[in-house]
């Protein structure tokens, strides 16, 4: 009786789940019933509906769900002796619904799977699972449509994590169906004479090949079901299992635990001259996009199953590259980057160090190395070409969504790694030739903002990829693209870009020749872009990083001009568009040049650069104590910021401590006035931490000044950047032995008042 009122009460919500008007109501019965499902009566009810006549498809539906989840997840609920009356019930239901419908049908297969996974073929009977379903195809040939189905999940449910099977249990079953290949395979080949099913009997091959088990490539390449696979290719319509099938072939070739590509030489010999009688399909107009797609999907899982063979570059083995050169120059990006993986694996090959120790001694490696290169660089020159183009932003770029915009990113991303695959094989200098080809090309159509901007953009974007693969001594196409760039429109993502490939080709603008002579001409082309654009500041306020990075030296005799660009971008005198984080990167660019200078030129340096950042900062303290409490923490840490990367990367140690002593009644105001807000604290606590890193033991005074400050602090406000403070002055000072009575205090007092804290904070939450 009260499984006759559950069966009710399950059909009166999925009635109010699938029919009600109201949301609340249908959310109160979505509610029950995910609860129903976990109960132990779920499965006596679901199985009772799905053998009721009555039941309407959305009961149907969720029982068979319903039954699927409790046998993968709660089988253990069940006696022992419930096995056999379950396995019956569920086959009897396989066999109601051999005809559908489909999702039915399928939940009740994953089910008597999930249930072989459980029970040991033993306790199975029969010979377990294969030879059970084998004897019921024979018995009840009408049902053989749903025994297909469950043939096809049955290895797929090896490797389902959601059944709630012990992992030895999992490899016991992948063990008895790896037994049972001949006889699976045999039950396709017998169902093969039954015409209307041949694409369910090749889904079901390709899912038992997913199981690697080792058959010799001599017997599977004359088998009845891969030659019928490979037959189906060539069908007016394409077959979907059948090229699910070839690609589990090609997979299964390569597989390690099938004996890898000599083993199966046999099968490969069959497998790849029918894929490349499909090469003049990728060209067919008449053919549909998912046609081409999985045309393609076979050369791509034929160049990463076979990448080694064809790094021999063997006549039969540059067929196959070529036609993947023709994937890849497909205008459906999705389609062409499936050969992306290929070159890449290609390329590692091609280059790698320790190569194949077959070929003899040193000079003979390296002869075979050459001659593989010289081999597949016509390939790579013409992926260089196809690929360059497809990081273009599309005409309606300012109308992206955030998705859009998001994988147009990682659409230029993936071509900028096969780009700089190619330069490992050609070389930075070659791929940088072919590149610049493309922008002349672009710039003659790019001479002002209206114009045609977008190419030009591309080609530069592609330069600055393979810009670590470039000689940083290149004397012919460098200086003529250093040219080229000033002449460009002051478009905003050009000029972004244009920034981004000075900051990239900044060891270049040091190294070479002619490089620094460009130098004039690049600051010109940063400020430009320091003024258009938040990305264009952003990029420009990094590339001049990056230039007094690696041009520090040669900068030195340029500091007045360099505090010129200082000035106009950060303090206001120009229009800077960046933002407060950018402007640490022109903090970080002086800072690094005024490290290469003289002693006493970079004391007056230093000195300069900390009077314009501490000054606004000296402005607030003298309106008083007032104003000081109510400034906003961001309105305080954009300058105190600047202090840390100051202290960081000027490597003067006397230097700076001088300029710390100067600066410590500022900084003492802060520590005094501000010490409850965690956001201010953390960053001058983090300039503080600079400045002890980089002066060490000639901070003097001021160290126990900045101690007994923090100390005092930290009893009443407790902020962690005190401690942390703290623990960066005793890494620097704990060994020296005149410190050490003061620094055994200052831990002694710290640690006592932290552990007072925590033993608070542990009373709290237990009254609480």
């Amino acid at each position: 009786m009260q499984s006759m009122e559950l069966q009710n009460t399950v059909k009166e919500a999925l009635n109010a789940l699938y029919h009600y008007p109201d949301d609340a109501v249908r959310m109160q019965a979505d509610r029950w019933l995910q609860d129903f499902q976990r109960t132990i009566d779920a499965w006596q009810v679901a199985d009772n509906l799905l053998h009721d006549a009555t039941s309407n498809p959305e009961t149907l539906i969720f029982c068979s769900q319903t039954l699927r989840s409790k046998v993968q997840r709660d089988f253990e609920e069940l006696p022992s002796e419930a096995f056999r009356q379950l396995r019956d019930s569920l086959n009897n239901l396989l066999k109601k619904f051999h005809k559908g419908p489909a999702i039915v049908r399928t939940q009740i297969s994953i089910a008597v799977a999930a249930l072989a996974v459980h029970v040991p073929a033993e306790d199975w009977g029969d010979g377990g699972i294969v030879n059970w379903l084998r004897d019921g195809m024979n018995a009840h040939p009408e049902y053989i449509p749903g025994f297909l189905e469950l043939l096809t999940v049955l290895p797929e449910e090896a490797f389902n994590y959601k059944i709630a099977a012990r992992p030895e249990r999992r490899r016991q079953f992948e063990k008895e169906l790896t037994s049972q290949m001949e006889i699976a395979l045999n039950i396709l080949t017998a169902c093969l004479s039954i015409s209307e099913l041949k694409e369910q009997v090749l889904e079901a091959f390709a899912s038992w090949l997913r199981l690697k088990h080792g058959i010799p490539g001599s017997v599977l390449a004359t088998h009845p079901l891969v030659l019928t696979a490979l037959s189906s290719l060539n069908c007016d319509i394409l077959s979907e299992a059948s090229v699910n099938v070839v690609s589990e072939l090609i997979h299964y070739t390569a597989s390690g635990s099938s004996g890898g590509v000599s083993v199966q030489m046999p099968l490969i010999q069959v497998i790849v001259p029918q894929v490349m009688s499909l090469q003049a399909q990728l060209r067919d107009s008449s053919k549909d996009d998912e046609d081409v797609k999985a045309i393609a999907r076979l050369f791509a899982d034929m160049g990463d199953s076979y990448v080694e063979l064809i790094a021999t570059g063997s006549n039969e083995a540059m067929m196959i590259v070529n036609a993947l050169l023709e994937v890849a120059s497909l205008p459906e990006f999705d389609i062409a980057s499936m050969t992306f993986n290929f070159w890449h694996n290609l390329q590692v090959i091609l280059t790698k160090r320790n190569f194949d120790i077959s070929f003899g001694d040193e000079a003979s490696i390296e002869t075979e190395r050459n001659r593989r290169l010289q081999v597949f660089r016509q390939s790579y020159e013409s992926l260089v070409s196809l690929v360059s183009s497809r990081v273009q932003y599309p005409d309606d770029y300012q109308n992206l969504s955030y998705e859009d915009l998001k994988e147009f990113k990682q659409t230029r991303y993936a071509v900028a790694d096969v780009l700089t695959d190619a330069a490992s094989v050609l070389g930075g200098d070659t791929t940088l030739q072919i590149l610049y080809m493309k922008l002349v090309e672009a710039v003659s159509s790019c001479r002002n903002e209206q114009s045609e901007w977008r190419p030009a953009e591309a080609a530069l974007f592609c330069i600055r990829a393979i810009s670590n693969y470039v000689s940083v001594v290149e004397a012919n196409v460098m200086p003529q693209v250093m040219d080229l760039l000033s002449k460009l429109p002051h478009q905003p993502q050009l000029l972004q870009t244009v920034c981004l490939i000075v900051g990239a080709y900044s060891k270049w603008l040091d190294a070479a020749p002619s490089g620094f002579s460009k130098l004039p001409l690049v600051i010109d082309i940063l400020m430009r872009g320091m003024r258009t654009s938040e990305d264009s500041a952003a990029a420009a306020a990094l590339a001049f990083r990056h230039i007094c990075d690696d041009c520090r030296k040669k900068l030195c005799a340029y500091c007045k001009q360099l505090f010129h660009i200082y000035y106009t971008a950060v303090n206001g005198e120009g229009s800077f568009k960046g933002s407060a984080e950018d402007s640490l990167h022109l903090v970080e660019a002086l800072s690094m040049v005024i490290t290469e200078l003289p002693p006493e030129p970079a004391k007056d340096a230093l000195e300069e650069l900390c009077s314009s950042v501490v000054t606004p900062l000296q402005e607030v303290i003298n309106q008083g104590p007032e104003v000081l409490e109510k400034k906003h923490a961001r309105e305080l840490t954009v300058y105190i910021d600047r202090f840390a990367y100051i202290f960081r990367y000027v490597n003067h140690p006397g230097a700076v401590a001088d300029a710390v002593h100067r600066l410590w009644p500022i900084f003492k105001a802060i520590f005094d006035l501000r010490a409850w807000d965690m956001r201010t604290m953390e960053s001058l606590c983090r300039a503080c931490k600079y400045a002890v890193r980089t002066s060490g033991r000639f901070m003097g005074i001021t160290i126990g000044a900045m101690l007994e400050e923090i100390q005092g602090l930290y009893q009443q406000h407790h902020q962690p950047c005190f401690l942390y403070l703290s623990s960066e002055v005793i890494k620097i000072f704990g060994s020296d032995p005149s410190c050490a009575s003061y620094l055994k205090n200052m831990i002694e007092a710290l640690f006592k008042h932290t552990t007072c804290l925590l033993t608070t904070i542990k009373k709290t939450r237990h009254w609480r």
